[in-house]
């Protein structure tokens, strides 16, 4: 991407408010930053109790199961993220940090050979995927099956088949979790209970389905993104060779501008007014996360990238009860990912890319990269 892309400004300025045309519903967005925080920990007016309808577009078509804990409100909600809140806190823990690293490590020996390499399909979209395997500690072989979906789960032309596949695939798991237990994810929620009784199988379903879909292509763009950055801006790379204590913080200017989730879907299930907008009972508004992470009353220039910027109170992982369970994932794949590129990669060099856009009747935004071919020039080789 040649420049961050706020299309959000003027309306974010003028109302707060863009109304977005969804599978016929016009939804307001909410698009200024304490408004989006506050509408995030509101949830008896904004609710997330509202299976299949979280999600912009909404998905009846995509999936059978309430994705879980994201699609119910507190207290079911704290009750329900307690389950695996722990499982998903392991990726701060050394031993999984060193397993993230070996991952990295063996992706750059195979890309700093000097041929050109693709960005999302070739080493974003592994990387993830074999830190998740490691995160719900299942065989990295697991792993081939799921770098074979692509980027998306069960989104694009194919999405029905594609979700009629993951679903098969995630009950096919779980009956090899009941047949043979472990200490992996799928083996935890079939021991696990809720309320002193067991999870039934759509439960199950709907934990694990979130974990596959929720924050899949997010952490693949953001890496992209980052990758492509540090191309086409090599100061910075620098800038963070210089001092690599300066990664925590660049890591999360990184999250903040390259946000491929939009927005987020919540049901009002009173109606009411949303800055001059009237929006029905049991009518939907979105919160905005792109755009309050863009808020100039927060972030002073927020289009600029700035690798040291504090304080930096974005919303990437969301805000309140539903804060992403996935951000500690996240946040260590980008550390361990900017740290490895620090060491061993001297500069990055764009030989073709192709932008990934999405576009509305309200809005058009570039998110990221659908393809981004570079060349990776070692350290070892920088001084001739």
């Amino acid at each position: 991407m040649a420049e961050i892309d706020d299309p959000f400004r003027a309306p974010r300025l003028e109302t707060g408010v863009l109304r977005c045309p969804f599978q016929g519903e016009g939804i307001p967005m909410l698009l200024r930053h304490d408004e989006v925080r506050r509408a995030a920990k509101d949830w008896q007016t904004y609710s997330s109790d509202a299976p299949f309808r979280v999600p912009i577009p909404s998905e009846e078509h995509l999936r059978s199961v309430r994705q879980l804990p994201i699609e119910v409100d507190p207290p079911d909600h704290d009750d329900y993220r307690r389950l695996v809140e722990p499982f998903f806190l392991r990726a701060r823990q050394p031993a999984f940090v060193a397993r993230v690293e070996a991952i990295v490590e063996r992706l750059l020996d195979e890309s700093l050979g000097g041929a050109p390499v693709e960005i999302v399909e070739g080493f974003a979209l592994p990387l993830q995927s074999r830190a998740l395997a490691v995160l719900l500690d299942v065989p990295d072989t697991e792993a081939d099956t799921w770098i074979g979906w692509g980027v998306h789960v069960f989104h694009g032309a194919d999405g029905a088949a594609k979700a009629r596949q993951l679903e098969a695939y995630l009950g096919a798991r779980f009956d090899r979790a009941v047949a043979a237990p472990g200490d992996d994810f799928f083996s935890l929620l079939t021991r696990a209970h809720f309320r002193g009784r067991p999870l039934t199988r759509a439960e199950m379903l709907g934990f694990a389905n979130l974990a596959f879909a929720g924050g899949r292509d997010t952490i693949i763009h953001s890496v992209a993104c980052a990758i492509g950055h540090l191309a086409t801006t090599p100061a910075d790379l620098d800038f963070l060779r210089a001092d690599p204590e300066r990664i925590v913080h660049a890591a999360e200017e990184f999250f903040r501008v390259f946000m491929p989730l939009t927005h987020i879907g919540r049901v009002c299930p009173a109606g009411g007014e949303i800055h001059g907008v009237t929006v029905a009972a049991g009518g939907r508004v979105s919160l905005g996360w792109a755009s309050a992470n863009l808020d100039e009353t927060v972030f002073d220039d927020p289009l600029a990238i700035r690798l040291d910027r504090r304080p930096n109170p974005h919303v990437a992982f969301g805000f309140g009860a539903h804060l992403c369970l996935g951000a500690a994932h996240s946040r260590t794949i980008m550390k361990v990912l900017l740290g490895a590129l620090c060491r061993r990669v001297a500069r990055i060099e764009v030989l073709s890319h192709r932008d990934r856009v999405e576009r509305t009747a309200a809005y058009e935004r570039r998110l990221g990269y659908d393809a981004l071919v570079v060349r990776m020039e070692p350290v070892a080789a920088a001084g001739g």
